[in-house]
């Protein structure tokens, strides 16, 4: 696994960020938040990353920012998990890495230059290749050769979850013996936030940027963007057995629905969200009552957090079983397409390390968010079976399930 985040460039300073319950929230710096007459001026920024020095200054002024995530947690991951360079196995190696937006920086960046300068003709010829979605896996298979079938996917904030759920496919159906999987997103600009400002859709809570993201909390007002991609290595049981490789977890299955209901409100009763949690169990075959922890979409909105919790209580508290929930958006805010890819390494690194995540600024209990949020500071706990759960715009509810790898 590899990860770029708003607490860390790397998978390891992320999960000691996440134990510690630090935020990565704070003022924005890409631009002048306040001097664009946004009402939200606060952001989780991926900090310190030095793309020239991982990529290479070439490769990496050719990518949009968005891509540079993916390719640094990419090498991460493909590092970790000792990838074999064998032909024979990169050519049946897929990759599959989902983002919600793509290049928005590159858009905005080469559009007000065009139109300051008066005219279109000396746009880079790079500018197609660094917007599109695609980009990210593209520049994955290219650098690693993998010759599997590789292309991004896109739902909004579900995206990444989708991702894992067609890399599980792919291997279970015989496409791919490995599939390269993730997500990425950089939507940090004065036009990205803008858009979610005037939904009012993030948290104002300027003053103090740390305490913003605020999942379950009464006093919620709203999401934090954030940017930031992560990356896994999936391969089917064997070949990971096989060449000895290190097991993080297995995925155990997914489940998708659509909400049917609006193109960006939750629908309030979460009946989505449960369709999505019971089509999950009957792909992966396992029960409501086995799940021990939930890495909750809970982006801190007033209508979505209460939806989710209740659906979550439906489904899998159901006959009084007891398990825990916390939103690590608390802590590295809604990396939008990015989200889930993100909050699966963060939910395998649960698994393993025995250790749940918490959810930092929960001062003021919500009567309609009732669940077990392990408020404020993470927990010790032997978690044998997680699902990380993440919704988008259009309707979109996609969840997948980790389970311990025993051998």
């Amino acid at each position: 696994m590899g990860a770029v985040t708003p607490l860390g460039n790397s998978r390891e300073e992320f999960w000691q960020g996440l134990i510690a319950g630090r935020s990565g929230v704070a003022r924005v710096t890409a631009f002048d938040a306040e001097a664009a007459g946004l009402r939200a001026q606060i952001a989780a920024e991926v900090k310190g990353f030095d793309p020239d020095a991982i990529l290479g200054r070439r490769d990496a002024r050719r990518m949009d920012r968005f891509a540079q995530f993916a390719a640094v947690a990419a090498k991460e991951a493909i590092e970790d998990a000792a990838f074999p360079e064998d032909k024979a196995l990169r050519d049946e190696t897929a990759v599959v890495v989902a983002s919600g937006i793509g290049g928005i920086i590159t858009i905005q960046d080469t559009v007000t230059k065009a139109r300051a300068a008066g005219t279109a003709s000396r746009i880079t010829p790079f500018f197609i290749p660094m917007l599109m979605s695609n980009a990210a896996p593209a520049q994955i298979s290219m650098r690693y050769g993998f010759r599997g079938p590789m292309f991004a996917v896109s739902s909004a904030c579900a995206s990444s979850n989708d991702a894992l759920g067609v890399a599980f496919d792919m291997i279970v159906h015989g496409k791919a013996r490995a599939v390269i999987s993730g997500g990425s997103e950089a939507t940090i600009t004065d036009v990205a936030m803008g858009g979610f400002d005037s939904m009012k859709a993030l948290s104002t809570r300027n003053a103090e940027p740390e305490r913003a993201s605020r999942p379950f909390d009464r006093e919620r007002d709203g999401f934090v963007l954030a940017e930031g991609g992560a990356i896994v290595v999936l391969e089917e049981l064997e070949l990971a057995r096989s060449r000895g490789a290190r097991i993080y977890a297995e995925l155990l299955g997914y489940g998708q629905s659509a909400d049917a209901y609006d193109l960006v409100a939750v629908d309030p009763d979460g009946g989505g969200v449960e369709l999505a949690l019971r089509r999950l169990f009957r792909c992966a075959g396992i029960s409501p009552s086995d799940v021990d922890y939930v890495n909750a979409h809970a982006t801190s909105t007033p209508i979505g957090d209460p939806a989710e919790s209740q659906a979550l209580g439906r489904v899998i508290g159901a006959n009084g079983h007891k398990f825990a929930v916390s939103s690590t958006k608390s802590m590295h805010g809604h990396a939008l397409g990015a989200a889930s890819a993100i909050e699966g390494v963060a939910t395998i690194l649960t698994i393993q390390n025995g250790i749940i995540p918490p959810t930092i600024n929960y001062e003021n209990p919500d009567p309609a968010c009732t669940l077990d949020c392990v408020p404020n500071v993470a927990r010790k706990a032997d978690v044998n079976i997680a699902i990380s759960s993440s919704f988008g715009f259009g309707g979109h509810n996609s969840v997948v399930a980790f389970g311990k790898y025993t051998g």
